[in-house]
């Protein structure tokens, strides 16, 4: 990184720099070794195929959704249970922009049906940003610190942001149809790849390699990854942290909303109670890949993604609980993670 980029102390004037320790790369491994495993165990390529890219959409999208909470905890040090409301919000709110747009989300067109969807998730993104501000402002801020209040206070906020969900689009479930020209599949031999599927693993890709480039490329990135790291640190070169707070707390809000528009095509109907199930995953999706990884939880959503799908095919009664076992044989293997963040 360049020197200019970083910030300074205003008493050493010499740039705050984050040692980077070399990439491990035996997590990765791990990856491509259950990919390989899975394909004798399939039999069948073309089955495996299918799996495989099924389990890297459901991953990317999980991450979308556990990246923000990923940053908060990192940052904050926050246990938001609430982080499911934002999910439902977006996508509660990514429906209704497709109801408004129906001229572009019932369109055979491609083009127009990626508008649709972008349409859907910019304003999802936004609207749970600005509920997270309030979010943040009324409930979190006065529990700082306080582990066992934030869990009681969150999950408590996570019921009543349900219950208005409920009250504004009604407690039944919705059809959440993908767009004509996203629907169905590539045939590629005996292969049927859904085409959502591979924009949903494009998308978490790109939201993977903005988030890379922010942290690792600017000055507010670098801020957080050295909060992250040691946040009395910061604040004592003079920097605000708590703007950086409730910076990292509606970002992370906004990628929720983001993943809830995603998951709720990826399942095709939604319910008030979506992100609260989905909560489950993100949780194991942050502890797999350490308290405060981003690249940690990319992993681990997409170790998750892959046994799920695999475990659903080959035993479907393993797949009920394929994500905890993972999480304990991890934990097994590397206690604080896959990528644990220092003094986490």
């Amino acid at each position: 990184m360049p020197i200019n980029s970083e910030p300074f102390s205003s008493d050493t004037a010499r740039p705050l720099a984050l040692a980077r320790p070399p990439l491990d790369w035996r997590p990765i491994a791990l990856v491509v070794a259950i990919a390989v495993i899975g394909l004798p165990l399939v039999h069948s390529p073309s089955t495996w195929l299918t799996l495989t890219v099924a389990g890297l959409a459901m991953g990317m999208i999980i991450f979308t959704a556990a990246s923000g909470l990923t940053l908060i905890f990192g940052l904050m040090d926050v246990l938001n249970f609430g982080h499911g409301v934002f999910i439902s919000l977006g996508a509660f709110v990514g429906f209704t922009v497709f109801g408004a747009l129906s001229h572009f989300s019932q369109s055979p067109r491609l083009d127009l049906n990626l508008t649709a969807i972008a349409v859907a998730v910019l304003v999802a993104t936004f609207a749970a940003a600005l509920v997270g501000l309030i979010f943040e402002r009324i409930i979190i801020r006065p529990v700082y610190g306080e582990h066992l209040k934030q869990i009681l206070i969150t999950t408590g906020g996570l019921i009543i942001g349900e219950e208005l969900i409920k009250a504004i689009w009604g407690p039944e479930q919705h059809s959440f149809q993908i767009p004509p020209a996203l629907s169905g599949a590539f045939i590629w031999g005996d292969a049927a790849i859904e085409k959502y599927r591979i924009l949903a693993v494009v998308i978490g890709l790109l939201i993977y390699a903005a988030l890379w480039l922010a942290l690792t490329r600017t000055k507010i990135g670098l801020l957080v990854r050295a909060g992250v790291e040691d946040r009395d640190m910061v604040a004592s070169l003079g920097y605000r942290i708590d703007r950086l707070f409730i910076g990292v707390f509606v970002v992370g809000s906004a990628l929720a909303g983001a993943g809830g528009v995603l998951w709720g095509l990826y399942q095709e109907v939604i319910t008030p109670g979506l992100g609260a199930r989905l909560n489950v995953l993100i949780f194991i999706v942050i502890i797999i890949g350490g308290l405060g990884s981003v690249g940690g939880s990319f992993v681990g959503a997409v170790l998750v993604g892959l046994v799920a799908n695999y475990a659903g095919f080959l035993a479907p009664k393993v797949a009920l609980f394929s994500n905890i076992l993972l999480m304990l044989l991890i934990l097994m293997w590397r206690p604080r993670g896959l990528y644990p963040v220092a003094k986490r």
